[in-house]
């Protein structure tokens, strides 16, 4: 059996797809064409459906034609001016070695670090570049330090894993007491915003919890300013999750509201894997505790994060990445791939034995999207669904484990991704219902 990673975003396939699973990390000759024009001059609807314009932002991807790849969710392809990026500075890296890492290395973070403040448009000092999501996430959690024991911590079934974990680890080593709540199915902006100005009142020891901004399940976008605002009003601190949000939907960071935020560059901005944000707005730094060793009286965001050596090719290719992604622009992004994602969800809606998971509403989603299949709540059969689609119809798509109604499959299209791609999937979905 092939397994990939259960990590962040993993996925488990059937043995029959070895050969096929092998065939994915083969790069296919890029048609790699003029660089991508200007968006047209038109409503963001009528852009994402402009065949002849994302056709021209494909030809910058190299993808196997070994299956259609409906699993973007794990990690974003990088296009090939990226990758080509990314290859120069590997070669330059390997190269110049410790000459570059000792010497020089210090301006040159630096320089990616104000690329990528600007992107998030957030100040310079308020960011760490980490190795991802997960780490940066991890960082905050760890070393916030207002809490004592008696206090609360909250978190939702939706939220990501490794995440909950890490507030469960707080009940130890804080003597805190964790709550957990579950979001409701079906989920909408007035019940989910219910949901926590309830948990709010039944638990005013609250102190810091946890949100999703677009959580991996199912990738439902919860209303991350409305609760921001309520929990604001109780001091209840908030550390966001946004591994799935930026480049994915538009919206501003100190917008929203959360001082402590984890981001993710290698989903959908694009660049290499092993590239994110650690975000802390500026008067709230001193609320993090230092990272081991570090001078508990710096005032630095730096030092409430130590990555160790890190991938210094990839956080180089990180303006590269940037820069091919504000070709587009996350607004052209979002609409594409939403747009994507409605044409297989309207083409299933009423095809009975499929439960959408994720609402219409476009403030609550965009191309991540889960179903379930005939009522299928278990690990194994879900996993069985997503291996068929694999083996039978060519579909990539996996299993996700995390609702607390159970199991179901997340499907998430891409920008390079075709209609025809996920018309597939529809008409693949309602042949299995049948």
């Amino acid at each position: 059996m092939q397994r990939y990673s259960r990590s962040r975003r993993g996925f488990l396939i059937g043995s029959s797809l070895v050969t096929g699973a092998l065939a994915l990390s083969r790069t296919a000759t890029a048609q790699t064409q003029a660089p991508i024009p200007a968006l047209p001059n038109a409503p963001l609807d009528d852009i994402a459906r402009d065949e002849a314009y994302w056709g021209k932002v494909q030809a910058h991807y190299s993808l196997t034609d070994n299956v259609t790849n409906l699993e973007n969710g794990y990690w974003g392809v990088m296009a090939e001016p990226v990758l080509q990026a990314y290859k120069k500075h590997t070669d330059f890296i390997n190269k110049q070695n410790t000459y570059f890492a000792r010497r020089e290395w210090g301006g040159t973070y630096q320089t990616i670090r104000e690329k990528t403040a600007k992107f998030l448009n957030v100040d310079t000092d308020e960011i760490v570049i980490s190795r991802g999501a997960t780490e940066a996430l991890q960082a905050l959690i760890a070393g916030y330090k207002n809490l004592k024991p008696g206090d609360a911590v909250l978190y939702a079934d939706l939220d990501y894993s490794e995440m909950k974990n890490a507030f469960r680890w707080l009940e130890e080593r804080r003597g805190v007491k964790v709550i957990k709540i579950n979001f409701p199915e079906p989920a909408h902006w007035e019940n989910v915003t219910e949901m926590y100005r309830r948990a709010f009142e039944a638990h005013p020891n609250i102190k810091l919890m946890l949100m999703t901004h677009l959580n991996n399940w199912t990738g439902l976008i919860s209303p991350v300013k409305t609760v921001a605002k309520m929990a604001k009003e109780r001091g209840i601190d908030i550390i966001l999750d946004a591994a799935h949000s930026v480049g994915h939907v538009d919206f501003d960071i100190r917008d929203l509201g959360c001082d402590f935020v984890g981001v993710n560059l290698h989903k959908w901005v694009g660049a290499p894997i092993g590239a994110g944000v650690m975000y802390v707005k500026k008067e709230r730094i001193k609320d993090i505790d230092t990272y081991m060793g570090r001078d508990p009286k710096s005032e630095e965001i730096t030092a409430r994060m130590d990555t160790g050596t890190v991938n210094f090719a990839a956080y180089m290719t990180i303006p590269d990445a940037i820069n091919f992604h504000n070709k587009i622009g996350t607004k052209a992004k979002q609409a594409r791939v939403t747009y994507l994602r409605n044409l297989w969800v309207d083409g299933v809606r009423n095809t009975g034995g499929i439960e959408i998971l994720t609402p219409d509403d476009p403030k609550m989603v965009a191309a991540l999207t889960s179903f379930r299949l005939k009522n299928e709540l278990s690990t194994q059969g879900n996993n069985a669904i997503s291996r068929i689609l694999a083996e039978k119809y060519g579909v990539l798509t996996v299993r996700r484990t995390g609702p607390a109604k159970g199991d179901c499959v997340r499907v998430t299209p891409s920008i390079y991704n075709t209609p025809s791609d996920v018309i597939k999937l529809a008409a693949a979905l309602k042949d299995m219902a049948r």
